[in-house]
């Protein structure tokens, strides 16, 4: 740092200026002037030590090598651009910042309250759809979209608990949980058609319980199974590829599940009626009989289970059906099945008559082929000879009697006749 030496003075305290020249120390006259800094010259800009002041130039000429380029005449220099003072924004910062509301004011507000004018109307909610989620059975209340009452409080039915299809006039099929389950394991699958009056094709798959999602895998076995059987190969070749389609379907639902502990699985009964013939094709405890209206009724599928192989060994078969290994299959559908062949009958269906494919959960109360055909004309007597009705019958009269597991009834009526409770 450079120390400023004072301005001498003589020992009598006088000041050495020159007439005129101001005094450096002294405050100006106007409050707002600037203070001089100290070592500066009022009227001329600051030298270091050693310059002379400016009225000592007065005398050099332009052409004096010693003027300094920062004391050349201010004029422009010919072919010298014109230099922008230090403090002058660049041309990117100019860009940078706009002149305010150079795009046009800011929009206003909304709402805005308009002197002198009308508010705009306010905007309508929009309705809220309403659906349908159904009606309790017990009190006529709706359900809420959870599937409860709204009234009653009771659970919504699952739609598989009870279901029905009938595709012609002569072919229908009823499916129910029955009294003791909690869910339906049973399916079905139905084929026919009134204008191909003789032909139908009926599929009832039984899942087993002890299994997980046997649910699934009885109704994606039905379904696959069908498939195969309305096509055109003859029906002997046809249940070999429905039951190995089936096998394939329980298969798939199994991979969907592959954490659980234990395969799916299920039973497989179906029937292809035409030409006035029935073949039949089963594996497991799911049956189909013949009900002629006249003649000797018949149970055309054999089990595959435990009971069977007792009746085989000389026990009754009331005895070993009613027994502890009464429903222990020894053949099904799954990935862990022994094999999927099923056992294939045939039956002559050209005269009078019902053909019913159902699930253990019917002929457990009948299982005798004479039993079950009485227990059909009764129901038949008093409900009707439609076959969704007397299938409907069946399924009441088998929840009657204890339904201890799920219930399916698949029937087709033969040779265009109608059973009216009388033989005929």
């Amino acid at each position: 740092m450079t120390q400023q030496t004072p301005e001498p003075v003589d020992s009598a305290g006088h000041d050495e200026r020159a007439p005129g020249e101001p005094d450096p120390g002294a405050l100006p006259d106007d409050p707002t002037a600037p203070i001089p800094a100290p070592g500066a010259r009022t009227g001329g800009a600051a030298h270091a030590d050693g310059e002379r002041p400016d009225a000592g130039r007065a005398g050099r000429s332009e052409a004096d090598p010693g003027l300094d380029r920062a004391d050349a005449p201010t004029e422009e220099r010919e072919g010298e651009p014109e230099r922008e003072p230090a403090d002058a924004p660049t041309e990117d910062e100019a860009e940078q910042e706009p002149e305010p509301f150079s795009e046009g004011p800011p929009p206003l507000p909304e709402p805005m309250l308009v002197l002198g004018g009308d508010l705009a109307p306010a905007r309508a909610a929009e309705p809220t759809p309403t659906v349908d989620h159904g009606t309790c059975a017990s009190c006529g209340s709706p359900y809420d979209e959870d599937g409860w009452c709204t009234q009653c409080g009771e659970r919504r039915p699952d739609p598989r608990h009870h279901t029905s299809a009938s595709p012609s006039a002569a072919v229908a099929a009823v499916c129910d949980k029955g009294r003791r389950h909690r869910d339906n394991e049973d399916a079905m699958a139905l084929w026919a058609d009134d204008a191909l009056p003789g032909r139908a094709v009926l599929v009832v798959c039984d899942g087993v319980s002890s299994a997980p999602r046997s649910a699934e895998a009885s109704e994606a076995a039905a379904e696959a199974a069908l498939a195969v059987l309305t096509r055109g190969t003859t029906p002997h070749e046809r249940h070999g590829e429905a039951a190995r389609a089936a096998a394939a379907a329980v298969e798939e639902v199994a991979t969907q599940f592959a954490t659980e502990s234990t395969a799916p699985s299920c039973t497989y009964v179906a029937a292809v009626i035409e030409g006035g013939r029935a073949s039949v094709g089963s594996i497991g405890d799911s049956r189909a009989y013949w009900l002629p209206d006249e003649g000797e009724p018949r149970r055309l599928s054999t089990d595959d289970s435990m009971a069977e192989e007792q009746i085989r060994a000389g026990i009754s078969r009331a005895e070993a059906e009613a027994g502890p290994l009464g429903h222990t299959i020894t053949r099904w559908l799954g990935p862990d099945a022994p094999d999927v062949e099923p056992a294939v009958t045939e039956q002559d269906v050209s005269s009078p008559g019902w053909v019913l494919v159902c699930s253990d959960g019917l002929w457990n109360y009948a299982s005798e082929p004479a039993d079950l055909a009485a227990v059909v004309s009764s129901r038949a007597g008093e409900a009707g000879a439609e076959p969704l009705v007397l299938a409907e019958a069946l399924v009441a009269w088998a929840n009657e009697q204890g339904g201890a597991d799920n219930i399916t009834v698949a029937l087709a009526r033969c040779a265009g006749t109608r059973q009216d409770g009388a033989h005929g």
